[in-house]
């Protein structure tokens, strides 16, 4: 079901909520040079220094220092989980029927640690996050953002005129038709760029 999960306020994370959060991340440090190198209490911290700014939006090189991590090491290690899935999976977790009551209420930070990876992400991403239904995790309100399907649907419509067109020298739409079928495949793509006051609560 489609919703806007209710705002959480950050808060440092509980060893309780660790708990539920570690099997979710992986296990060794993709920055090492050493393959398979353990990381050990900067694994936590660096989380929490993730989660500190995506929860507050707060800019990677703005990060506060008590949280142990170099803000561009942070920032860095965000890309990679990104990239290694974990953001996507986590909101995969949070749908699944035996969902941890701990992991479910952590549902607004997981949302805004997605977000905030969208650009890495892609159209995959925002698939994604649509098809479950996890609106706060998509960058900007979902009449701003690209709409796979329609695009498509609206290509293919336009295809099949094309083809009539070719087939059929003599035949044409109705005056306007062709421009308004532009103006909707431009709505369908979604804002070129994506800005803050549009985002989700």
């Amino acid at each position: 079901m489609r919703h806007f999960t209710p705002r959480r306020p950050y808060t440092p994370l509980t060893d309780e909520e660790w708990a539920v959060l570690a099997p979710h991340l992986p296990h060794t440090d993709p920055d090492a040079t050493a393959p398979g190198r353990p990381l050990t209490e900067s694994r936590r911290a660096r989380f929490e220094a993730m989660l500190f700014a995506c929860v507050t939006d707060t800019p990677w090189t703005r990060l506060p220092r008590h949280h142990g991590a170099q803000p561009l090491s942070v920032a860095k290690h965000f890309r990679r989980l990104a990239h290694e899935g974990v953001w996507s999976r986590l909101l995969e977790a949070l749908i699944d029927p035996h969902c941890p009551r701990l992991l479910k209420a952590m549902e607004y930070w997981v949302c805004r640690l997605a977000r905030r990876a969208m650009r890495l992400l892609g159209m995959q991403g925002l698939g994604l996050a649509q098809r479950l239904g996890f609106l706060t995790a998509l960058p900007q309100l979902p009449w701003f953002l690209p709409n796979l399907e329609l695009s498509r649907a609206l290509w293919a419509h336009a295809k099949e005129i094309v083809e009539t067109m070719l087939e059929d020298p003599t035949w044409r739409p109705k005056r306007g038709y062709l421009n308004l079928l532009g103006r909707c495949l431009v709505i369908a793509g979604g804002r070129a760029v994506w800005q803050k006051r549009f985002a989700p609560p």
